[in-house]
Parts: structure tokens; sequence; C-alpha cells
């Protein structure tokens, strides 16, 4: 749950590189970081905080060079802390390079485990220090053959990767692992290259789409162009297996990822759920703001009334980090608020895109039945969440997954709604993918538990230890 950013050969890289992870702020909220190169020297400034926040116009004026990289966090490995904030900057025979990073290493505690066996020390608890501690060990006929070390290391490791980099000789390169789990692609800004996480960020700086990054290519770009390579090794499932959570929930409505709408797609998933899972009623919500798109699509396809029947407070971060015991269990009402006007005295609809432990959808019915609502039916445009992501979406234990333990029927009783129903899993890769249900070319082990790149030891325990405990 990351966002990575990057300008080659723009006057204003550091300026540009700021709007970019501005534009990519709702994949990480918990630290933002710029690099800059000019001169041969990489320049760094990294912060705890938002976007806009960590950045004023003296930060960005200690960032000079025409080319830069960002991050925007939320942390799936490693603590949230500062010497975890990316991109990082690191020192070694072969020059500076700074690395930014979304997904996750299957098997970084396993390489970790060996390299500190020789010798090496860690500065981070982020499984992307692997990466380039292994890059520094590398064997190769010229020191400053980065993209020979970088690949290399990306032989070693398993799992979730698209990566941008940033060389003291001022190349930039981009690079997905072979299953394409996360988005990464290519744009221009005049003469400027750009990378990025997601397309929602080309449109705020008026770039233009070039193409994605291809599963298991890397790209590089200095000054005379842009070149691709091939990684030319296969670490998992011999198709790509791209995250349909972004689909669901991860991903801007207004980007295009793996060459789809992002709002199109939850917009059919909701037209999908009216089909299978139709109810009487007079009038269709959604909680916001990913389940607008899916909300509308369900009306669509019933004709029942779509209404903002919950209003959404943008001037409030994650409730769970209250401070104060007494005013936590306000979390709910401080981010969402029911009009009572819409659904007082009425049958009610309530589509989310996806539900995780059941305690926001259980105080979200009890909000409704105190605005008036007469009868609340859960709508849920994804199936039921039953596994954890080991690949770079923060989903809890299984433990806490209420999917896991229990039926549809007990989750019904627990959120306490008149109904409850979830799109099927045939559905969402139909309306996702617009032709095949089959899921090819989709991870989607948060909902079958199918892992297309084969898990790190810690992994596989954590697994069995929630299996144990149902």
């Amino acid at each position: 749950m990351c966002g990575v950013f990057g300008i080659h050969g723009h006057d204003e890289a550091a300026n540009i590189g700021y709007l970019g992870m501005h534009a990519l702020q709702h994949r990480g909220q918990e630290s933002a970081g710029l690099v800059a190169v000019e001169d041969g020297r990489l320049r760094r400034h990294v912060a705890m905080s938002l976007v806009s926040d960590a950045f004023d116009r003296e930060s960005l004026a200690k960032l000079p060079g025409r080319t830069a990289i960002g991050h925007v966090r939320y942390s799936t490995a490693g603590s949230s802390e500062l010497r975890n904030a990316q991109p990082f900057v690191f020192e070694y025979a072969g020059g500076q390079v700074s690395i930014a990073h979304n997904g996750n290493l299957v098997n970084a505690n396993e390489i970790r485990s060996e390299l500190e066996a020789q010798g090496s020390i860690f500065q981070t608890s982020s499984d992307t220090e692997v990466i380039v501690h292994l890059m520094a060990k590398a064997k190769v006929a010229a020191q400053n053959d980065v993209l020979a070390r970088l690949t290399y290391a990306l032989n070693r490791v398993r799992g979730a990767y698209s990566l941008v980099l940033l060389t003291s000789d001022e190349r930039m390169i981009g690079v997905r692992d072979p299953n394409g789990f996360r988005p990464l692609v290519i744009g221009r800004l005049k003469d400027a290259f750009v990378l990025s996480s997601e397309t929602s960020a080309f449109d705020l700086i008026e770039a233009e789409f070039i193409r994605e990054v291809e599963p298991g290519e890397i790209v590089v770009i200095e000054k005379n162009g842009m070149t691709s390579h091939k990684l030319g090794f296969d670490q998992g499932s011999q198709a790509p297996t791209f995250c349909v959570f972004e689909h669901v929930y991860f991903a801007r409505p207004d980007s295009l990822v793996n060459g789809k709408s992002v709002y199109r797609a939850r917009e059919k998933m909701g037209m999908k759920l009216a089909q299978e899972h139709p109810i009487e009623a007079d009038v269709v919500i959604a909680v916001p703001d990913s389940g607008v798109p899916a909300a509308i699509g369900y009306s669509r396809e019933s004709g029942i009334p779509f209404e903002m029947g919950l209003i959404r407070s943008h001037y409030v971060g994650r409730t769970f980090i209250e401070p104060q015991e007494s005013i936590r269990h306000f979390g709910v009402r401080l981010k969402l608020s029911p009009v009572r006007s819409i659904v007082d005295g009425k049958r009610v609809v309530v589509v989310d895109d996806s539900l995780v432990r059941g305690t926001t959808s259980r105080k979200i019915v009890k909000m409704l039945r105190g605005a008036g609502a007469r009868e609340v039916h859960m709508r849920i445009s994804a199936p039921p969440t039953t596994h954890p992501c080991f690949y770079g979406i923060d989903t809890p234990n299984r433990s806490e997954l209420v999917a896991a333990s229990h039926t549809i029927e007990e989750i019904g009783r627990y959120v306490t709604s008149d109904s409850i129903a979830y799109l099927s899993h045939d559905g969402m890769m139909s309306a996702v993918s617009g032709s095949s249900s089959s899921g090819s070319g989709y991870c989607s082990a948060c909902f079958t538990g199918n892992y297309p790149v084969a898990l790190g030891t810690e992994n596989l325990v954590q697994l069995r230890t929630n299996r144990a405990a149902r």
C-alpha cells in the first residue's frame, strides 16, 4: 500500500514530484519523501506526514536537479517510523542509489537473516533494504553497472515489487516483478519522462500516458531516452497476476490500471451485484468514497434510485490512532454521517466495496437505523475477504477477517442488517476483465487463498497458526 513517482529531465523536477505524490496520497498516508539528483549528488527529504505537510517552498528548494523520485508510504513490511520512510538513499561501491518500492517481498526475512549472518548491517526494518544489500554484493564486470546489480538482486527476491530507482549519474529506472502485481505506468511531460503508480498523477501534472511498464520489464531512462530490458527469469506463475483489489478498492477511480478504467470496473461490479442479489428497496446509498461507483451501478441495474445517504467528512484521518479510548468509539461517526431526510422510513440498500472485520459495517447499520431507516440491506461489491495479502495490501491476519471464520448468515447477524450479500468471484472477475470470469491474469488470493507466488516461511507459519486458532 504505497505509491511511487519519478520524473526525469524537467527543470522543476522536485515541484512536479511533489504534485505527483499528492495525486498518489490515497496509496499511503504515513510518510512522504522525495530524492533529487544534481551534479552527481542525491539529496533527500522525508517526513512522517501527508505530502502537503511534509513539503514547503523551502524544503523543495533544497532539492535541485532535473530528475527526482518520490514515495508515499503505508507500511505493510517494517514499522511506521522515520527510518523506514522512502525513498531510501544508499552508497556502495557502484556509487549512490535511491530506491522507492510499492509491494511486498515474501522471502525478505529469510534473505535478511542470510545477509546479516554474512556481516551486513541493516539501517531499516523495511523489506526494500534487502534489494539494495543484494545489489551491493552482486559480482559484476563494471562497478557502476547498476542494471546488472539490480537484475542480480531481483533474481533472489520473490513477491511484489514496482520500483523506481535514481542513480548519481541521473538515470531513472522503473521495474515491475514478473507477475505484475502492482501498477507502474510511463508518461511524457513535454521532453520529460514520468513514472507513476497510477495515471491519476499524469492527469494532475498534464502528462501524456504512454503505456504500462510490463510485468518483468526494466525501463532505463537517461539523457538519450528510454530503453527497455527484460529481467530474464520467472518467479511465480507464467501468466501475469495483477492485484484485483486495486480495482475493488485501492486505486483512485479516475485512474486506468491494468488497461482498465477503475471507475467503470467498480460500476460494473455494482451492476453484477444487483443481478446476483436483487432486493425490494426504496433507495440505494453508498459507503463513501470507494463504494460510490458500485452503488451507482447497483442503482442503474436495479432501477432503485441512488442517493447520497451517507456523507463523509474529508477532514478526519485514520480514527484508530485516536489516543483517548473515551472518544475512539466515535470513529465511524467522525467519518460518516447519515442524511435523515433520505433514509428515514425507507428500505435502504447500502453498497460497500468490501467488508473486512465487520465492525465498521455494524456501526453504519446502527447509524442508519438511528436515522429512521426501516430496513437496511448490506451489499458488498466484492467476494468475502477470507485470506491475508502478502503482496502489498495491508489486510489483517486471517484470524481478524470475519469471513474467514463466519458464514455469510453469521456476518449478517453480527452487523445486524436485514440482509447481506456479496458479489461472486465470477461476477467480480467478469466485471474487471470485461469478458472472462475465470480470473486469469489477476491475483485474487485475498478472496480464494490461491497465492500465485510461493510464500516465505513466516507467511506460511502465520497462515497455519491462524487456521489452528479457528
